[in-house]
């Protein structure tokens, strides 16, 4: 079976889809297409892995900036199983926000022991490896889906 995964960027959002020769393309944005392949991955590692719902948003976030992301996280398909994480470069910022079953498995402590190792990366210009490692890091502790 075939998911598209998608990662959000502003007011773009940013489809990778493979054809049938495992040729990938990807719309203009701040990503590489290896890049994308490196965030489709991380995003179906952690949604295989624990069964909640990563998404990733970047882009510029209204003011308040939580209350952005918070509102960004209220239109996907499962908030109470979905992470977002929106980053911000611009604006130097990121937020995690969860959905109620996801907030049970990732408290605030993990979500920002994450966000301070996706700053580290932030830092060092490294946007994609940042996330791909945020990422890792909220699997890892959500832990496996009693589903498994």
């Amino acid at each position: 079976m075939f998911r598209e995964a998608q990662v959000t960027t502003g007011d773009q959002e940013m489809a990778l889809a493979a054809d049938a020769t495992g040729v990938s393309n990807a719309l203009d944005g701040p990503f590489t297409t290896r890049q994308l392949l490196r965030l489709d991955r991380a995003l179906r590692v952690a949604d295989d892995s624990t069964g909640l719902v990563f998404s990733v948003y970047v882009g510029e976030l209204d003011e308040p900036v939580r209350g952005c992301a918070e509102k960004l996280h209220g239109q996907l398909t499962d908030p109470g199983r979905s992470v977002l994480v929106a980053v911000s470069p611009n604006q130097r910022v990121l937020e995690i926000v969860t959905g109620g079953q996801a907030r049970r498995r990732l408290p605030d402590r993990a979500c920002k022991l994450a966000a301070l190792s996706m700053a580290a990366a932030f830092g060092g210009g490294d946007l994609a490896g940042g996330i791909v490692t945020g990422l890792a890091q909220l699997a890892d502790h959500a832990g496996r889906s009693r589903q498994h």
